[in-house]
């Protein structure tokens, strides 16, 4: 017998979203296998970010079909046709999906480890004593388990941002998706961020990671994906895309990068 095919973790199928007139994402394309890490680079205002949040549907998508290890995200699908999920079991897709912001969105009354056991005991239903087991175990993850006590205004920006990447950690999610997630920090803080991503990388974590670190994207990525005004204009190997770029815009926006 031969064994099923793995759908993608994740599929786009001409994905479009508008902002009323404004429109962002113009039939993007692309699959992420199991275990791997996409970069998506370009200029402010491409869609990158958006195309992220369409991903665990905090954007709903005007055209096209998103979705996640085989399972269409947002929708149902009927004889055809599209109908939009309750919200009720559009939050129970996204327990399944991870999201680091480029702000931490930490809760600034509670203490890191209040932060990280808050989701999988509220959302899950986890005993608290077995999710501040599993909290602690990420934290020292992240190089943070002597923070456990503090709260996020006694951390600087970067250990609020692997505090953020602990606590979306605890959903034990399939698939993690990263917007810009160094871009409001320090320049010396990036670092110990990108460590953080780098392992998970190393221990199969499904990522797509919207970026400016081209370091990181070339050595830890699989597939790097060039996106300008709403749609895909270059993909393949990160080292392929960025040393010898095929389409002028690319050659264009890296040459202001690199």
């Amino acid at each position: 017998m031969t064994e099923a095919v793995k759908a993608p973790m994740v599929r786009a199928d001409r994905v479009h979203k508008n902002f009323g007139a404004l429109e962002v994402l113009k039939g993007v394309s692309l699959e992420v296998e199991h275990g791997k890490v996409l970069c998506l680079v370009g200029p402010s205002g491409s869609g990158k970010s958006t195309f992220l949040r369409c991903i665990n549907h905090l954007e709903q998508v005007n055209a096209g079909r998103l979705y996640v290890d085989g399972d269409l995200v947002g929708y149902r699908e009927r004889n055809g046709k599209l109908y939009e999920l309750h919200p009720k079991e559009a939050a129970r897709q996204r327990r399944d999906i991870g999201m680091v912001f480029q702000h931490f969105n930490l809760f600034p009354h509670r203490t890191v480890l209040e932060n990280v056991i808050e989701a999988p005991t509220q959302v899950r239903g986890i005993r608290k004593a077995d999710a501040v087991k599993r909290a602690e175990e990420l934290l020292d993850r992240v190089g943070l388990g002597a923070k456990r006590n503090a709260y996020p205004a006694q951390l600087s920006g970067g250990q609020q941002q692997r505090v953020a990447i602990a606590r979306a950690l605890a959903m034990d999610p399939k698939l993690m998706l990263f917007d810009e997630p160094t871009s409001a920090l320090d320049p010396e803080l990036v670092g110990e961020v990108l460590t953080v991503m780098r392992e998970l990388a190393n221990d199969g974590m499904t990522m797509i990671v919207v970026t400016h670190e081209m370091g990181f994207a070339r050595e830890v990525a699989d597939e790097l994906v060039f996106m300008d005004g709403g749609v895909v204009v270059e993909s393949g190997p990160p080292r392929d895309v960025l040393s010898n770029p095929k389409e002028e815009r690319t050659k264009a926006f890296l040459s202001r990068l690199l």
